[in-house]
């Protein structure tokens, strides 16, 4: 059965500036189930522009509670509710996951309890399952199966890749991480890795445009992985395709795509593509 996966978010971090990309979110269609991968600003709108009805959300997986990756996993699925929502939703997260689900809930509970009142609606704290794992398998059933492997996002420990597989199928999406060998292992001949990178020659750019200068370069070089160690994951693992993507800089004018390929063929000989919001890659 053929899928696809739609980058719906493209950029790391959590900040929106003219005329960027959206933060972190993806929709993977494998084995007919329809799968979002983290839930950053934008889902919602771009869920909707890959032609997703909002009434057809069915497994939301989160890779870790950084901003960029969660912000709008409630706003989803109360959407999705005012849409006509009216089956279950499971989402899947790290530890936490569920205590942010209940405080979005009492933030909005005037909101859905006078639309259960006035306009018949379901409860949607009913409608929501909360699962919180760690490494190991995730969820078997009906033929996909969802593994995670915890990486190197520090200070995030609860930080999760994630590989998903169905038939001969698998998809892999990296998660926010530093440089992690042992990913490698776990990417082991998917399908498609879907990679987090980084540009050395946009950080010092980053920084003075986002404030705070010395510590988030810290905090980038620690956390996150250069776009040639991409690669390196992606030639260990023996990957069919690599997807770059949570991209750092996504909105410096002054990096384009030939910059991110010139970077990671330094390492990655095989099929690359470079993340946008709203690219489409199809599984065969």
């Amino acid at each position: 059965m053929a899928g696809r996966l739609v980058v719906l978010g493209s950029k790391g971090g959590p900040a929106l500036r003219p005329g960027g990309p959206w933060p972190s979110s993806s929709l993977l269609e494998i084995g007919g189930r329809v799968i979002v991968v983290d839930c950053g600003l934008g889902v919602t709108r771009g869920l909707v522009d890959a032609g997703i009805n909002l009434k057809a959300l069915e497994l939301i997986f989160i890779t870790h509670l950084h901003s960029d990756h969660v912000l709008e996993l409630g706003p989803l699925l109360h959407t999705a509710w005012t849409a006509g929502l009216a089956k279950s939703v499971s989402v899947f997260g790290p530890p936490g996951t569920g205590h942010y689900w209940h405080r979005f809930c009492q933030a909005m509970e005037f909101d859905i309890e006078i639309r259960i009142a006035d306009e018949g609606r379901p409860d949607i704290r009913e409608l929501v399952s909360i699962s919180e794992f760690s490494e190991g398998q995730v969820l078997e059933q009906r033929g996909l199966k969802v593994s995670a492997l915890r990486v190197d996002h520090p200070p995030v420990t609860d930080c999760f890749a994630l590989r998903f597989e169905h038939g001969v199928q698998s998809v892999v999406f990296s998660a926010d991480t530093a440089f992690f060998p042992p990913l490698a292992d776990f990417a082991q001949g998917a399908d498609i890795l879907v990679h987090e990178a980084m540009l050395e020659e946009g950080i010092e750019r980053l920084v003075a445009r986002t404030g705070n200068g010395a510590r988030l370069k810290e905090h980038l070089l620690a956390s996150h992985s250069f776009a040639e160690e991409a690669g390196r994951i992606a030639s260990d693992a023996g990957v069919k395709r690599l997807v770059l993507n949570h991209l750092i800089p996504a909105d410096d004018r002054g990096i384009g795509e030939a910059d991110w390929i010139a970077a990671v063929r330094r390492t990655w000989a095989g099929d690359l593509t470079i993340a946008r919001d709203g690219l489409v890659v199809e599984l065969a």
